[in-house]
C-alpha cells in the first residue's frame, strides 16, 4: 500500500500537476494586482465616475441586487482583456525566440581551418 502511495505521489503527472498549481496560484496574484492596482485606478475608477456609478455593486430595483452581477461581469471582462493581451505578449516574445533560434541554425558556417589553409596553400602555390 505504501508502495503504491510512493508511486503515485512521484508519478511525473502529479508532479507536473502541483507545479501547474503552484504557478497558476502565483500568476493569479500577479494579475489580480495588476487589475485591482493599476488597471481599476487608472481606467475602470475614472469612468465610473464619469457616469456617476462610482459604487456600482450597490445599485439596486425592487430589490433586485443588479449591481453586484454588473459589477461581477465587468471584472470578468478586464480580467480576461488584461489576460488576452498578457497571452499575446507572450506569444510573441515565444515566436520571436524561436525565429532567432531558427536564424541562428540557418546561418551557414564560416569556412573551417582546413579550408582556411588549403586556400592560403593554394594562394602560395601561385605565386610561386
Amino acid at each position: 500500500m505504501l508502495k503504491d502511495l510512493k508511486e503515485f505521489l512521484l508519478r511525473g503527472n502529479v508532479i507536473d500537476l502541483a507545479v501547474g498549481v503552484i504557478i497558476a496560484n502565483a500568476f493569479g496574484a500577479i494579475v489580480t494586482s495588476l487589475i485591482q492596482d493599476v488597471i481599476t485606478p487608472l481606467f475602470l475608477n475614472p469612468a465610473l465616475k464619469a457616469a456617476g456609478v462610482e459604487q456600482i455593486a450597490g445599485l439596486k430595483w425592487n430589490g433586485i441586487a443588479y449591481g453586484s452581477f454588473l459589477s461581477a461581469v465587468i471584472n470578468f471582462l478586464v480580467i480576461g482583456t488584461v489576460l488576452f493581451f498578457i497571452v499575446k505578449t507572450a506569444e510573441k516574445a515565444q515566436n520571436l525566440a524561436k525565429k532567432n533560434e531558427e536564424a541562428a541554425e540557418e546561418e551557414p558556417a564560416g569556412p573551417t581551418e582546413l579550408e582556411v589553409l588549403q586556400d592560403i596553400k593554394a594562394l602560395l602555390e601561385k605565386q610561386n
